[in-house]
């Protein structure tokens, strides 16, 4: 690790977001082989603290995972080595615990050795890998078996059909009694993040941040010139030319007096329009780096001649808008389900007479996460399933809303403030954002 990223990671996360000297607004990224060194010091660590207090915990004695190359199951491609870009052939692994105490034995059925599992087929001695898949379990006669599969959870749902149809023939009727499904397993172990990747994900955030600032600045904007689209494509470029990789394509939405009615549905596809003075801008991009996902909302307003800052009523309803992030927050607890911090931030955010939406959502491995939904965008109802998985702790969540208010420098029209920003709920239940919430909109030109 750089000095300045060792820096930047061991001076914390502000509540908010200050102003910081331009030299500083861009961490060091590291190289390719670095991340590579980092990803699998990371998954070794975590082989060793996760996953033997998420089986435990859990009553899980044996797992199995396929994956087909190409067509990895979720958890599976969280667990090979780096430099394995996708699973090779058909790759099975297996975790056993003996009990007692003793580490859980690592195996990996494949034709190439898998990182630090230890090798537990030879294609040679014996052509069927499904049958010494069924001699390694039947030695081992674990009491359960965990299978990933889950009709709610599509990242806990990485095992084919055919994958199971034929683990089933191979351990024959007796044996295959005792498959079990268990979600649980496979979203704690996607969920979960250790110190150490802790202690790097604020400088993901603040990367994030950096190409948001730099994008909705006079460096990328020249409004009367610039349309939305090109600064999607601009964030796009950026990204690349860092050596960084994003999980979905950014969008960038403008919203306007006389703009008409606001639609999520629409949000960021009217590519060909020209920013203007008394544009609100709106981002919602994010990164892939070390592993993980940054899902980031931002918000920013061009100045018309004469003005140093945004209109009262869009600061009111950015004001508003975080208070419905407060509330959000401050209902985000372990042990409680989604579907409860919904119920409960909602029956704040009515208190507060505020007109908001709450869908926030686990981040980590992937943008969309292992988890409970908080919410969605289109419905504030309960959802079955998804809302009723409980919050654990050492997980992190974009925490996604947004607050409708009327603008009276609009002439009353409303306004849709959306925020998105990435945190962390601590083993305590201290909730905190990897790099600061949004205060104030960002302006451009900049005063």
């Amino acid at each position: 690790m750089s000095a300045l990223l060792l820096a930047l990671a061991l001076a914390g996360s502000p509540a908010t977001s200050p102003a910081r000297p331009a030299e500083l607004q861009m961490p060091a990224i590291l190289p390719l082989e670095r991340r590579a060194e980092t990803e699998d010091r990371w998954l070794k660590l975590r082989f060793e603290q996760v996953l033997p207090t998420l089986m435990r915990r859990d009553k899980v004695q044996m797992w199995v995972l396929v994956a087909g190359e190409y067509n990895e199951d979720p958890v599976m491609a969280t667990m090979l080595p780096a430099t394995w870009l996708h699973a090779r052939r058909r790759t099975i692994l297996v975790f056993f615990d003996p009990g007692e105490g003793k580490p859980i034995e690592k195996l990996a059925l494949a034709r190439y050795p898998v990182g630090d599992f230890q090798p537990a087929w030879n294609p040679d001695e014996q052509p069927d890998q499904w049958a010494e898949l069924a001699r390694i379990i039947a030695e081992r006669n674990p009491a359960t078996i965990a299978l990933n599969r889950s009709e709610g959870f599509p990242l806990a749902d990485g095992l084919s059909s055919t994958h199971y149809e034929a683990i089933v023939r191979a351990l024959g009727p007796d044996m295959a009694k005792r498959l079990v499904s268990h979600e649980r397993l496979a979203l704690g172990w996607l969920e979960t993040r250790i110190p150490e990747e802790m202690a790097s994900y604020p400088i993901v955030s603040r990367i994030s941040h950096s190409i948001i600032e730099e994008g909705f600045s006079e460096r990328v904007i020249t409004p009367g010139v610039t349309t939305s689209d090109d600064v999607v494509w601009w964030f796009r470029d950026r990204i690349n030319a860092l050596g960084l990789d994003t999980w979905f394509q950014p969008s960038v939405a403008i919203q306007r007096a006389d703009g008409g009615k606001f639609s999520v549905q629409e949000m960021g596809h009217r590519g060909d329009t020209i920013i203007m003075p008394g544009d609100m801008l709106h981002v919602d991009f994010g990164i892939t780096y070390l592993g993980l996902n940054t899902d980031i909302q931002r918000l920013a307003y061009v100045l018309k001649p004469g003005e140093t800052q945004a209109p009262k009523g869009l600061r009111d309803g950015m004001a508003a808008m975080n208070r419905v992030r407060a509330a959000t927050i401050a209902a985000l607890k372990p042990g409680r389900t989604g579907n409860e911090v919904l119920a409960a931030a909602r029956r704040q955010v009515e208190a507060e007479g505020i007109d908001g939406t709450i869908y926030s959502h686990p981040i980590g491995y992937h943008g969309h996460g292992a988890g409970t939904w908080i919410g969605a965008w289109e419905s504030q109802k309960p959802a079955p399933g998804r809302g009723d998985y409980r919050i654990d702790p050492n997980t992190a969540w974009s925490i996604e809303l947004n607050a409708q208010a009327n603008v009276p420098e609009w002439g009353g029209q409303k306004v849709r403030f959306m925020h998105e920003e990435d945190g962390f709920l601590s083993a305590d239940g201290t909730f905190r954002f990897l790099d600061g919430g949004q205060e104030e909109f960002i302006l451009l030109p900049r005063p």
